[in-house]
């Protein structure tokens, strides 16, 4: 009998189990997939760590997680600075000084902000995604860089999004291309695969076994890291998620595009980004490896990516959150498990949380 059955071998499984394998317990670790890492999951391709679904950027403010993650491998002092490319034209990301030059040729941040004042159409209290960026950067930035790229993203119009989703998007007075405002970022040199590796080297793991088809394994308590809607059977009906395909490639040139990572912002571009992964560990290697991302409307075998975190989808989670509340010796954690658009560092953050309370409650 196992103290734990950890179901889903990404982030918050991963490390859970690991904490409570250090305090002695007895943990399993299963997960449908061939690999685990879940989203992390890296591959060698020509010698260049390549990342198996989209780019990852590791990020925070928080040391105790910084400093928790770095245990597990070295990080190299990638900073994340993607360009748009908006019908061959270029332009810097987040939207800073460099971007309101190349659109209006201001080159003060007073004109820059007046530029902006004078498009946002006096909106004062936003109330969905298109009205938000527009009172944040004007009309010309969202029509070139926000709107085609956001609804290819979410499948749905700006119109019909809600204003916080546009809120990540940070604006800057300055000629600063770091797309983080946080103090530590990078990429883990040889990519995420050793930091799993070293997570689970106490547990036992078992691959390739989805927990919803037979429920096979008996532990004290469980740890579900999966999709809660899922989990219950749908009893509420399905919550919404986008989704990804994936379309790699390598090519027979040491650089394609000078960046790991350009948008494809106009909406008549069916990709919405394509990733150099050999920017991340500013590879030199003779050939190089690209994927483009497509994003994709959600449908039952799919891999849920991102939660459609609108008002109706939110009110149907709670439903599910109260059944889950009522599953004795049952926790629900991770992106899927919350129904939340997590970023890495708080997905550990949560788990280690967890593993601390369950601590003392044992």
């Amino acid at each position: 009998m196992y103290d734990y059955l950890i179901v889903g071998a990404g982030l918050f499984g991963s490390v859970f189990a690991r904490e409570m394998a250090e305090r002695g317990k007895k943990c399993l670790v299963i997960d449908k997939r061939g690999h685990v890492g879940g989203n992390l999951s890296c591959e060698k391709i020509e010698n260049i760590t390549t990342h198996k679904y989209g780019a990852h950027i590791f990020h925070t403010n928080d040391k105790a997680v910084w400093d928790y993650i770095n245990r597990f491998a070295e990080f190299n002092r990638y900073t994340n600075s993607p360009v748009a490319n908006y019908k061959g034209e270029i332009y810097n990301l987040p939207f800073n000084m460099n971007t309101f030059y190349k659109l209006w040729g201001t080159v003060a941040p007073d004109d820059a902000k007046r530029m902006i004042e004078r498009q946002s159409a006096g909106i004062k209290e936003p109330k969905n995604l298109e009205e938000q960026a527009i009172s944040l950067v004007g009309t010309d930035i969202y029509e070139k860089l926000i709107k085609g790229y956001t609804e290819k993203q979410w499948g749905r119009k700006c119109k019909d999004l809600p204003a916080f989703i546009i809120k990540r998007l940070p604006v800057r007075f300055t000629y600063d291309n770091n797309y983080f405002n946080d103090r530590f970022q990078g990429i883990p040199i040889g990519g995420y695969n050793q930091i799993f590796e070293k997570l689970l080297e106490k547990c036992d793991v078992r691959l390739n076994t989805d927990y919803l088809e037979s429920r096979p394994f008996k532990a004290e308590k469980t740890v579900y890291t999966g999709m809660i809607d899922e989990f219950f059977g749908y009893r509420f009906g399905p919550l919404e998620y986008r989704s990804l395909s994936f379309e790699t490639q390598t090519l027979d040139t040491p650089n394609f595009q000078g960046n790991a990572v350009v948008n494809y912002t106009s909406g008549d571009v069916a990709y919405t980004r394509i990733i150099e992964h050999k920017h991340f560990e500013f590879g030199q290697q003779p050939k190089t490896v690209i994927t483009r991302e497509y994003p994709k409307t959600w449908q039952k075998g799919d891999e849920p990516y991102y939660p459609v975190n609108n008002d109706s989808n939110n009110e149907r989670y709670e439903k599910y959150a109260e059944l889950a509340a009522g599953e004795k010796n049952m926790i629900f954690g991770g992106r899927l498990g919350s129904y939340r658009y997590l970023d890495m560092w708080q997905v550990i953050k949560e788990a280690l949380e967890m593993s601390e309370k369950n601590s003392r409650n044992n």
